[in-house]
């Protein structure tokens, strides 16, 4: 089994999320992360997501949204030559003075940064690669974590 990114240019228009998440629901592929945001072009989004499978079904994925009307390319992101990362938003428990210490120390080492400081909770922000945000959240094993979101990865292709 192989897992794959695929970064899928499609056009801005109402419902063109569910017609292409559709069509992985309608012919059993799952998908793993999906994020979607207008490109710099606001009449078009760029869709990233990723998938797992037997190479066969991997490629049918790729012919059958290439089938589809609103979708304008489809390109997989190779690790080699692609940049992917995510964002991770993380609410722990610091309302002890230890934990808060330990909670900052952690965020120094891994580059998070604080962005919302409460009597009772810390909220970090950390962005980058998936086994990044794992070792993160992992970092937090000794916490209470209140909350946690990510938002599945985003990618582009190298120069």
């Amino acid at each position: 089994m192989r897992k794959i990114v695929l970064s899928i240019l499609v056009e801005n228009t109402a419902g063109v999320l569910a017609r292409t998440s559709g069509l992985f629901s309608r012919r059993g592929y799952n998908i793993a992360s999906l994020s979607v945001g207008e490109t710099e072009d606001p009449s078009i989004s760029r869709m990233t997501v990723v998938a797992s499978g037997e190479e066969e079904t991997l490629s049918q994925i790729v012919k059958q949204l290439m089938k589809l009307e609103d979708v304008i390319s489809v390109h997989e992101l190779e690790p080699e030559h692609s940049v992917c990362c995510e964002l991770l938003l993380l609410k722990v428990d610091t309302a002890d003075a230890e934990k808060r210490k330990e909670a900052l120390a952690i965020a120094e080492r891994t580059d998070a940064k604080v962005v919302d400081v409460s009597p009772e909770n810390m909220m970090l922000r950390l962005t980058g690669e998936p086994a990044k945000l794992d070792d993160f959240i992992a970092g937090f094993s000794e916490f209470k974590i209140l909350e946690l979101v990510r938002t599945g990865l985003t990618g582009l292709s190298r120069s």
